[in-house]
Formats: structure tokens, C-alpha cells, sequence
């Protein structure tokens, strides 16, 4: 993978590290009014719908601003305000959908399973069938808090098997992990341009099944995040209601044309996985700790556990780090210290075994011999 000499390596779940002709594609002007980036527009959905198996049975509706934009639009617009959401917790990403709904004032239950544990599906059903008042589910795909991969699969089939609507939140996950709307049923699910499709931050987007938006008219709670009146605009005039991100879509399109180049999501996610292959089994031989077992790592970031070592302080380490040229994430954990290394982005292998040579250099610059976390 190339990118620019003074450019460092983002290993973060986004905004990551994007190609340098992706880069490039922004350096056009575009109207956004114009037909020619309409078409824009029109190609770009419909091309993540086919990205979901979703063509026929949902829509994509654009939305400007970071991927939460999106999320609090699908939430505003889709749930109805008397039915109950039930809100799958198991980390910071989870807890801020809580959040959205709080302020929004829509009743909600958790189901929290803590920083380290997926949802049980099962625990899931037993939760819908003993309240009836509960319409949706919500989950996070992939909980990059801990980096922990949720169950979306099992879980999509006890909600539809209890007549229940579920809403993803695959920010993260989106593009780098399969999801087939005719096998997975959800009502909604919600990602952004600057995650695994490899763009550039500007803009969220939801795929949400049409019959459920159609019957959405005037529920949302905001004027600039109603989902359903976005749609609508987008029908009539082919534009955005609003300023669009011009050059972040121009930017989107390579990185899907990119994306499909590299052999789609099944090509990506290898890619991804062997890059967390190496950075855990190295990181691992330095003496650090996953908070997760290998079943729950995902491919999009890793939590490793703090040293416990008295030279070893978080601040510093980063700094050593970007100085060598790589930006990693702190930690979002409650109980223990910890930091983040993502493996999406346009990276490979050879960033990761350069990034661990980074690791040895800013250890031995603290004085950092042994990377066991506290018991």
C-alpha cells in the first residue's frame, strides 16, 4: 500500500487511511445542483444497496455530517414513539444510542452485557417475549469500543422470528463484513463513507426498507435529519435538501470503484483479517493483552490492555508512535487501562510488521520491559 511520505498511518475505525487517488478524486469543484453530480448521487445509492442485497426492499438515503448524523436520523425518523427500543449495550457506541433516544425522549429498555461479552440472542428473545411493548431492537455490528464483533446474523433472526424491527448500527463493519438484507432481515441499517469502503468523512448513509420510511412522514424530531423528507427531495429533485458533501462523494465513488477492483467484501475483509492477524500475534509476543478472546476479535480494531509497568504512560507512548508515522486510538474502556489499534483502512501487512517495529523503538525509549497489563 502507497500514501503520501508526510501522510501517517491512521489506525483508527475511522477516519482512516484512504488511497492516494481517492485523495485525488477531490480535487474537482462540483454544483450541487448539477445533473452530472445528481447522477452522482443516484449511482452512489444505488450501488451500496447492491452492497446489501437490498435493491427492491429498501432504499439508501444519503445524510450529511459523521456517521452519529446518520444514526440519529434513522433513530428520530424510523421508531415510532410508542413502541419501546431495546438497545443491545456492550460498549461506548452502544450507550450513545441510548443517548440519542434520551434526547429524544422515546422509551427505551437496555440489555447491557458489559465491555468484554457479546448479546446472547437468546437472552434477546426472552426480553421480546416478555414485554410486548417493545417494536425495535438496536445493535452495533461492530462494537469498536473493544473492538468485539456482535451477532448479527443470530440475533436478526430471533427479532424477525418475534415480529420485531431491527435496526444496525454497521458504522464500522459496513463494506469490510457481509450483510445480505434478504438473509439478515433489518429495518435499517446505517454506515458511513469513511469506514471500510474507505472514504473520506462527510457523510452517513441508511439502507432502510422502503415501506417502513414511506409511512415515516412527519415523525422525526428534527428538521435537518428527517429521513423520510430527505428521501422524498431525493425522488423529486435528484439533490440533497441541503449542501452536500461534494467533494466527499466524489471521493466515495473511487473508493467503491477501489473497493470493487480489490475483489469487493469478501477480498477486503481477508485483507483486513490478515492485518489483524499479524498486529495480535506480534503485539501478543511483545507480552500485551487483547481484552477479548480470539472469538470475540474483530477485524476492525483491537483493544490491547495497558502495561502495567510504572515507565509506561499512554501520552507518551502515542507520541513515540506518531512520531514514527502511526496514530492509534486510546481506550473508551470503564474498568482498565487500555488503547486501540484499528486494522481497516488502506493498509496491508507490511504497515502492520512496520507498525510493531514502531512499538519496539517507542518501548525502549520509555523503558518498557515487560507489557503484562495489572492482574
Amino acid at each position: 500500500m502507497k500514501t503520501h511520505r508526510s501522510d501517517p498511518f491512521l489506525l483508527t475505525p475511522g477516519p482512516l487511511t484512504t488511497s492516494a487517488t481517492v485523495k485525488a478524486a477531490m480535487q474537482r469543484d462540483w454544483g450541487s445542483w448539477d445533473d452530472e453530480f445528481n447522477a452522482m448521487t443516484a449511482e452512489m445509492c444505488r450501488r451500496l444497496l447492491g452492497h446489501a442485497n437490498a435493491t427492491g426492499s429498501h432504499v439508501c438515503v444519503p445524510i450529511q455530517g459523521s456517521g452519529t448524523f446518520a444514526v440519529e436520523a434513522a433513530l428520530g425518523s424510523l421508531i415510532d414513539p410508542a413502541l419501546t427500543t431495546l438497545v443491545l449495550v456492550n460498549g461506548a457506541y452502544g450507550k450513545r444510542l441510548v443517548s440519542l433516544l434520551e434526547r429524544m425522549r422515546r422509551p427505551y429498555e437496555v440489555l447491557d452485557t458489559g465491555d468484554a461479552a457479546p448479546p446472547s440472542p437468546a437472552t434477546v428473545t426472552e426480553r421480546l417475549q416478555a414485554d410486548p411493548s417493545i417494536g425495535y431492537v438496536a445493535l452495533i455490528h461492530c462494537e469498536t469500543s473493544s473492538g468485539i464483533l456482535n451477532p448479527l446474523e443470530a440475533i436478526a433472526e430471533e427479532v424477525a422470528a418475534q415480529e420485531r424491527e431491527l435496526i444496525v448500527d454497521s458504522m464500522s463493519a459496513f463494506g469490510g463484513l457481509p450483510v445480505d438484507a434478504q438473509r439478515t432481515p433489518f429495518l435499517a441499517l446505517i454506515s458511513s463513507a469513511n469506514k471500510c469502503f474507505e472514504g473520506v468523512p462527510g457523510f452517513g448513509f441508511v439502507i432502510v426498507r422502503r415501506d417502513a420510511l414511506e409511512a415515516a412522514e412527519g415523525r422525526c424530531h428534527s428538521l435537518s435529519l428527517d429521513l423520510h423528507d430527505q428521501w422524498r427531495y431525493l425522488q423529486r429533485t435528484g439533490q440533497w435538501r441541503y449542501t452536500p458533501p461534494t467533494h466527499v462523494v466524489a471521493a466515495f465513488l473511487q473508493a467503491l470503484d477501489e473497493h470493487d477492483a480489490e475483489g469487493g467484501v469478501k477480498a477486503r475483509l481477508a485483507r483486513y483479517t490478515r492485518n489483524r492477524e499479524c498486529l495480535v500475534t506480534g503485539m501478543r509476543r511483545r507480552g500485551f493483552i487483547t481484552l477479548l478472546e480470539d472469538r470475540w476479535l474483530s477485524p476492525i480494531i483491537t483493544t490491547f490492555l495497558s502495561p502495567a509497568h510504572s515507565a509506561f504512560d499512554f501520552a507518551r507512548f502515542y507520541a513515540e508512535l506518531k512520531a514514527s508515522g502511526f496514530i492509534i486510538y486510546p481506550g473508551k474502556l470503564t474498568e482498565m487501562e487500555s488503547f486501540r489499534i484499528g486494522s481497516i483502512g488502506h493498509l496491508d501487512v507490511a504497515v502492520m510488521e512496520r507498525l510493531l517495529n514502531a512499538v519496539d523503538e517507542a518501548l525502549a525509549a520509555m523503558g518498557v520491559d515487560d507489557c503484562r497489563p495489572a492482574a
